[in-house]
């Protein structure tokens, strides 16, 4: 019997298990659908080339057919393992912009403003480079820190941005986010700090605290309308865990998983759940609703010299000492998180903000890394920040054990067209200044036969793709139609709450790894009686 039951063991729930394990007079359990994060793939930086295709550490889902973007369906990485998608993102650390935050506290409240979520970020934070300061914080658990190693490319980029007319930003979290610059990542010594590593490492000795891998719940169990326990899978066996009487199950599954085990367990829009033979606990119609994503197009251009990280005859020397490198000095190419620099611009002057993303990655990226491109490259991520469009999870069906249904309604908006359009063209801008054209031969994709603006929008339908940040789908709000209430207690049952980046009411302009650690900072706090 448990206090707390906490249903994933991703980027909110190890955050969670921390905190309230903490309390040793508080029995928690931690479920994980997937295994413990040995594989060395994820502590490797560079690993995440290698984990695209690994359905043992990835949910690998795939949306349905996109009607915006020629009725593809579309891939969906998901971190399935302990750390969850930290043990499989590019570590890129980003919190968002303040006004995210403004938004944010319109909807539930004060717990949830600007103010809040920096005090929460740099409690957080253990910052190699800035410190203790008016944006860092030194203590936390969470690693930040510089890339050990950059690619003369990356450099290269961030020259050619301020060639254009872009301001050099330093440092993305603090005063001002617009800019190009390098990007801090949640690393420690040139590894990866997952949330596991960073809170779960110091909780494994707590004798309060059972973790459960290869543990895929499968419905919460309601005595009435109050969470008891949680039903789950594990190889061929079901299996149960309960509560004791006044404990609470906490979803941190995110964005997909979240909602899809709040249908399964009776709680959602009572007529889709009726078309499943599933018992209704509580008609929730929002429950799937609200779905909102980053959708990413990308430039990719041949270069001129090997300077770029490639896949080519030449390149086995340079990885034999890269390999050296990585395990005696921390150094090397394989301690990249390949998404080095970046920056966040307008897509146009009348915008108050930044509302385009850049990844630039000295390496060829094509279908997520699934396929190999040899040769020598070099790629730019441009995403959407403030898209428009909403879409919804669903069911396919009643089995727990099935995929849901994924319907992100990319470019339903279209404004979100005009954005990723206008944003290709300055990207363009950026890849024709000096700096970079000096280590360009051509334009691999989409290619110089695509100028016009039809071209352009015939190509971002035909190759646009996310950049794995759902949220959105268990909306927080102080209104009661809201999934959750500004303490993340899903409305009308008792004993469960919602904690992760799921309740996000509207999107991060930024990646969502660390908004997501904040949010569950926030419901530790709230769940301890803390504020």
């Amino acid at each position: 019997m448990y206090d707390y039951i906490i249903v994933g063991a991703g980027s909110a729930g190890c955050v969670l298990a921390n905190r309230l394990s903490a309390d040793s007079s508080k029995r928690v359990c931690l479920l994980e659908a997937g295994p413990a994060d040995k594989n060395p793939f994820i502590h490797m930086p560079i690993g995440i080339a290698l984990l695209a295709n690994n359905k043992t550490l990835n949910w690998a889902f795939n949306t349905e057919k996109q009607n915006k973007l020629n009725n593809r369906e579309l891939f969906w990485p998901r971190g399935k393992t302990l750390g969850g998608s930290s043990s499989i993102n590019a570590m890129v650390y980003i919190r968002g912009h303040e006004k995210d935050f403004d938004e944010w506290q319109k909807s539930a409240g004060n717990n949830w403003s600007w103010d809040r979520a920096l005090t929460l970020f740099k409690r957080l934070e253990k910052n190699e480079r800035f410190g203790d300061s008016q944006y860092h914080g030194n203590q936390g658990e969470l690693s930040v820190s510089e890339l050990q190693t950059t690619n003369p490319l990356s450099k290269a980029f961030i020259e050619a941005g301020q060639q254009t007319g872009l301001p050099l930003n330093d440092d993305f979290n603090g005063a001002s986010q617009e800019g190009v610059g390098f990007y801090q990542v949640t690393q420690k010594k040139g590894r990866r700090w997952s949330s596991a590593k960073a809170f779960l490492t110091g909780a494994l000795d707590r004798p309060n605290l059972d973790i459960i891998t290869n543990a895929r719940a499968t419905r919460v169990i309601f005595d009435s309308t109050t969470a008891s326990g949680v039903a789950y899978q594990q190889g061929n066996n079901s299996e149960q865990v309960m509560l004791n009487q006044g404990g609470e199950v906490l979803l941190s599954g995110g964005a997909v998983n979240s909602p899809q085990l709040l249908m399964l367990s009776g709680i959602g829009a009572a007529d889709e759940l009726k078309k499943h033979s599933i018992s209704v606990i509580h008609n929730l119609p929002e429950v799937g609703k609200n779905l909102q994503d980053h959708l990413d197009i990308t430039l990719m251009n041949t270069a001129n010299s090997s300077l770029p990280i490639g896949v080519a005859f030449g390149a086995i020397p340079k990885s034999i000492g890269a390999v050296f490198s990585y395990i005696f000095k921390s150094k090397g190419f394989l301690t990249s998180n390949v998404a080095e620099s970046g920056g966040f611009v307008k897509s146009d002057e009348t915008r108050d903000r930044p509302n385009v993303q850049f990844h630039f990655l000295p390496v060829y990226l094509n279908d997520h890394g699934r396929k190999i491109t040899p040769g020598y490259g070099f790629t730019l991520h441009i995403c959407d920040l403030l898209p428009k469009s909403r879409g919804f999870i669903g069911l396919k069906s009643a089995d727990p054990l099935a995929d849901p249904l994924i319907d992100p309604c990319y470019l339903e908006h279209p404004d979100d067209l005009k954005t990723m359009m206008d944003a290709v063209k300055i990207a363009r801008k950026i890849f024709r200044s000096p700096a970079m054209s000096a280590h360009t031969k051509c334009e691999l994709l989409p290619g110089l036969d695509v100028q016009t603006d039809a071209q352009l929008e015939a190509d971002i339908r035909k190759r646009a793709e996310t950049i794995y940040h759902p949220v959105g789908t268990c909306r927080m709000g102080a209104d009661e139609n809201s999934v959750v209430d500004p303490e993340l207690k899903v409305r009308g049952v008792q004993g469960l709450r919602v904690i992760d980046a799921s309740i996000m009411p509207t999107l991060v302009a930024g990646n969502t790894n660390a908004p997501t650690m904040m949010i569950a900072e926030n419901a530790a706090d709230m769940i301890l009686g803390n504020i």
